[in-house]
Order: C-alpha cells, then structure tokens, then sequence
C-alpha cells in the first residue's frame, strides 16, 4: 500500500494499527494520533446524532444514549413477522460463509433480486422505525447494509470462535442491528453487550491512548488491525458493569453502537441464530447529515458484490479460500 494511501486512511475509516505505518506508529499515537481521531470521531457523531434526534421515541434515544443500545421486542407485527421468517428459512441456495475458530457465519445479501423474491424482508427492510433508528445510532442516514444471517456455534471441531472475546469494531462509533427471527435461549450463543461502554468517557480516552501505543505488535491479530479486545483486567480498571446476554424471543430487534465492547456468547452445544442483521459504518469525521444520493442502496450492493468477485479471485490465484466465500446453504 503507498503512503499516500495510507496517509488518506489517516483522515477516514482506516483502523489498522498492523496495515498502516502511520496508525501504527508509536511515535505519532504517544503525540496523540490515535486518541486525537477517536475524539474527533466521538464529537462528529453527538453532532449528528443531535440533528437526528427528533425523528426516533425519546425512549429508544434515551436508552441507546445511557447503554449503547436498545432493545425492542415484538417488534413486527405478528403477521409480518411469520412471512418474514417464512422467506429466511426458505432459502437454499448459496451463502458467503466465514470460518471463525468453531463457529460458521452465512450470509445473504438482502440485494435488488433477494428483495423481489422476498417481499416481506424487503418491507422490514423498509420499516420507517427500523431505519430511523439506525440512522439515530449511526448518526448517517446512510443506507444500511441488510442481510440474512445464520450464525451457526460449535459446527465443527476447532479452536473456540475469536468473536467470543469482549472487543469493540473500530475506534468510532458505529452500528450493527440484529432482528432475531428465532428465540436465542442462554447457552445459544446470544449476542453479549458491556452497557454503557460505546461513550467516549477520559478513561476510555487514556486506555485507547495506551493501547494504540503498543498494538502494531499485539499477538491478537484483530487487536493489531483496530479491533481492540477487552480482557478482565481492562473491564474493571475501566469500571463497566458486567455484560449483558441478549437471551430473547423471536421478533426482538436490537440495535447497538459496535463501537461498544461486544461479543457472541457462549455457546453450550452445537446451536444456531437465524436473524435479518444490519450494518452502517459511516463516514467518522462529519458534523452534518448528509442526504443519501437516490439509488445509493443498489450501488453499494453491487460495489460489495464486485469486492466480494475480487477477494475470490485474489485469494485462488494463491490457492486459498477468501475469508468470505462461497459456500452452500445449511438451513
């Protein structure tokens, strides 16, 4: 990668303390690099977020400013919900599949085709609720991202599921939504939040400062490229709660800032979360809302589609399978 690229990343999404030579410098982040942009980051999206407040229930603003999410259940109608479950099981065909330790994830983008033959997904994804309030969290009225997703715990014999481990996503807020189209029962691998811990207090500002000092040459490969893990002596030093275990029937849609140290639960035995999952991660140093350009949602899909092209073939030229291939379905 030249430096000039890498320079760019400085000043947008860039995250890799490994990847980049400026991120990872010791001598820039000791100056105050790393803190300096998560701070930025964190003032850019109150500011939106402010713009974007009137649109959403002062009860889910309020909640997701206090924990870092929230939580709604029964969230669609009951008839709405059963289509909508309806069409996500019927699917048979391929899925992009990722390989983490024990655990398999499949998705299937929620794209222009998948949303003609799944009518009822496509209105969920279209649900004026759903969407303002990704937009609150994200502070971006973006589009977001949708997909089914099928996250299947403990499917072969291997070393246990990295994601398990408490981590935030990047050094700025950003959000992922889960509608569970399946109750999660304890012990099913459910999602795991720390409340509170997406808000950018002084000791976050001083344990992300010590960590960007060192984390080029962490031994966790995903601490070194910008997804920090959180351990037990972290967890108290920083004074968060304990976890909470999104343990929770069908129809419960969360929302939350990944920014926030996060994780999938443990899993007791071979078990499965089907759910329609969402991502945004916008742009982190923006102080206004900027409007989606019309038909911006079909050209990220297909931008997506063609990256995904690309990582196939780059990684079979090599003789190796990309991190996201192709595999089939296992509902």
């Amino acid at each position: 990668m030249s430096a000039l690229v890498e320079l760019a990343q400085v000043f947008g999404q860039g995250k890799s303390f490994r990847d980049n030579r400026f991120l990872g410098d010791a001598r820039l982040n000791r100056l105050g690099l790393h803190a300096a942009r998560f701070a930025l980051a964190h003032a850019c999206v109150a500011a939106r977020r402010a713009q974007l407040a009137p649109f959403v229930d002062p009860a889910h603003r309020r909640a997701f400013d206090r924990d870092g999410f929230v939580r709604i259940e029964h969230f669609l109608a009951p008839a709405c919900f059963e289509r909508a479950l309806r069409e996500a099981r019927s699917h048979r065909g391929e899925v992009r599949e990722c390989i983490q330790g024990d655990t398999l994830t499949h998705r299937v983008l929620l794209d222009a085709a998948a949303r003609r033959r799944w009518p009822a997904l496509d209105e969920v994804t279209r649900d004026p609720r759903l969407r303002r309030l990704i937009a609150y969290a994200a502070g971006s009225t973006w589009p977001p991202l949708f997909y089914v997703q099928h996250i299947l715990n403990r499917a072969r014999r291997a070393p246990p599921d990295p994601q398990k481990h408490l981590h935030s996503d990047t050094f700025h807020p950003t959000v992922k939504a889960w509608l569970f189209l399946e109750d999660v029962p304890p012990g099913g691998g459910p999602l795991r939040y720390v409340p509170g811990s997406h808000r950018a207090t002084l000791a976050r500002l001083r344990w992300e400062r010590a960590r960007s000092l060192d984390a080029v040459s962490s031994r966790d490969s995903y601490s070194a490229r910008g997804s920090l893990r959180l351990t037990e002596d972290d967890h108290a030093h920083l004074g968060y709660p304990p976890a909470v275990d999104f343990t929770v029937p069908a129809n419960t849609l969360v929302i939350a800032d990944t920014h926030g140290f996060h994780a999938r639960g443990h899993a007791e035995a071979p078990s499965s979360r089907l759910e329609l999952w969402a991502y945004v991660r916008p742009s982190p140093f923006s102080f206004v809302v900027t409007p989606p350009i019309p038909g911006t949602r079909r050209l990220q899909d297909e931008i997506l589609k063609a990256w995904w092209r690309r990582q196939d073939e780059r990684y079979a030229a090599r003789g190796h399978q990309a991190p996201w291939h192709i595999a089939p379905s296992r509902l």
